[in-house]
């Protein structure tokens, strides 16, 4: 099966297209914002260098979450798009699964840690490549405690935050990607964003050129 991997979740942009496992076209750069300006260009370069065209696709795969709201958006809406185009299926891969994977290759037991700032981490456990718990949002607090149960080994941007080493994962491996992409059902793992807790921003509370409420007393 050959497919075509898309990330944007985190601080990377990544397209890449892998086939029984190999990559066959590979575009990834670091980058916290500037995803919707480089996507298109590093998913054509891609899909160039394995050859064969959008056509010798079978199956698109997408990071869902959690991550940034802005980067989640720019990458599932290039994979749906996409995918509707060439009438392929698009898998929504969870950001801590692929981190899991990117780090252990599916074994042992595996904390996947994203800092989600605000005295917060997302937290989901791994037990070979299996989940052990649901994603979640929790204080730093809540999750020192989670894992001080066992020896997990932690990875993701999170890492030193709840106590563990620095992990050289912080953004999920290619490879990983596409081994989650190929085993994932994609009825069972739509192209959804994964939201563990709400946007920081927060809409106006009047429209532009409206008049600001009147105050009793002011």
């Amino acid at each position: 099966m050959r497919v075509l991997v898309i990330d944007t979740a985190l601080d990377a942009c990544t397209a890449a297209v892998f086939e029984e496992g190999r990559a066959l076209g590979l575009r990834s750069e670091v980058m916290a914002r500037g995803h919707s300006e480089r996507l298109g260009g590093f998913v054509r370069d891609a899909v160039a260098e394995a050859g064969g065209g959008f056509e010798a696709l079978d199956r698109i795969g997408v990071t869902v979450g959690p991550g940034s709201f802005t980067g989640l958006r720019v990458g599932l809406a290039f994979a749906q798009g996409l995918g509707a185009a060439l009438g392929l299926p698009v898998v929504g891969v969870s950001t801590l699964a692929a981190l899991a994977r990117s780090a252990d290759g599916g074994q042992g037991t595996m904390a996947a840690v994203i800092d989600a700032r605000r005295g917060q981490v997302y937290l989901q456990l791994f037990e070979t490549g299996h989940p052990a718990s649901a994603p979640e949002a929790v204080s730093l607090e809540d999750a020192i405690a989670r894992l001080a149960d066992r020896s997990w080994r932690i990875t993701g941007s999170g890492a030193t935050l709840v106590g563990g080493e620095v992990s050289t994962v912080t953004a999920p491996d290619p490879a990983a990607l596409a081994a989650l992409t190929v085993a994932l059902d994609p009825a069972n793992h739509p192209p959804r964003p994964l939201y563990l807790r709400a946007p920081d921003a927060t809409p106006p509370t009047r429209l532009p050129g409206q008049a600001r409420p009147v105050v009793s007393g002011a």
